[in-house]
């Protein structure tokens, strides 16, 4: 990845600044909130096919979100927020002053966060571009099987959501680099499946 004679930035400037481009498109197409999990995993998509020199901008982003809001997707929209509204249910509910709140707040806080990172992962699964159940059911296992990785989406997540937090703005450039952060994550855990095979 060396920088062309005359070129002021390389070219991981260039797909960082793409990266940001991208994240806002998503932000945008998430508004809607159930269109976020088809937003996030087309965003996978497009940053998947940096590997294979495919351009990461997000006018190839909008190309391939117009053939991605079918039925599948806008259900797994309803899933996703359903589940959000009853996590944070449950936690107002924790709050309020629920006998056993410390413990109650603890398992659901446990139980938003595999489900978080089985959707993420679930959302960079190439499957979740036509088909979520297996998506998620291989997502599931890998969480499982790779705990380091589940930590590291863990991470991109909360990093994600300290940045929104601390300056709202960023909220809407910050689904890009969670996308690259899941894409990665999902990457790296392919490529040692295969290595492992070759061995």
């Amino acid at each position: 990845m060396a920088r062309e004679p005359g070129e002021v930035f390389g070219p991981r400037m260039t797909l960082f600044a793409d990266v940001l481009s991208v994240g806002l498109a998503t932000a945008v197409a998430a508004l809607p909130l159930l269109t976020a999990p088809a937003a996030l995993s087309t965003a996978c998509a497009v940053l998947r096919g940096a590997r294979d020199d495919r351009p990461v901008t997000a006018g190839r982003y909008l190309r391939v979100l117009r053939g991605r809001l079918r039925a599948g997707d806008m259900a797994a929209g309803a899933v996703a927020l359903t589940g959000v509204l009853l996590l944070a249910a449950d936690l107002a509910l924790a709050g309020a002053g629920l006998p056993g709140a410390p413990a109650f707040t603890a398992v659901a806080a446990a139980i938003g966060a595999c489900a978080a990172v089985v959707g993420l992962r679930a959302c960079a699964r190439p499957e979740s571009l036509n088909d979520w159940p297996t998506a998620l059911r291989t997502a599931a296992r890998t969480a499982a099987r790779d705990a380091a990785g589940s930590a590291l989406i863990l991470l991109a997540l909360a990093t994600a959501a300290l940045c929104a937090w601390m300056l709202l703005p960023l909220a809407f450039l910050a689904p890009g680099p969670l996308a690259m952060a899941v894409t990665a994550v999902e990457g790296r855990g392919r490529e040692a499946g295969e290595a492992a095979g070759l061995n």
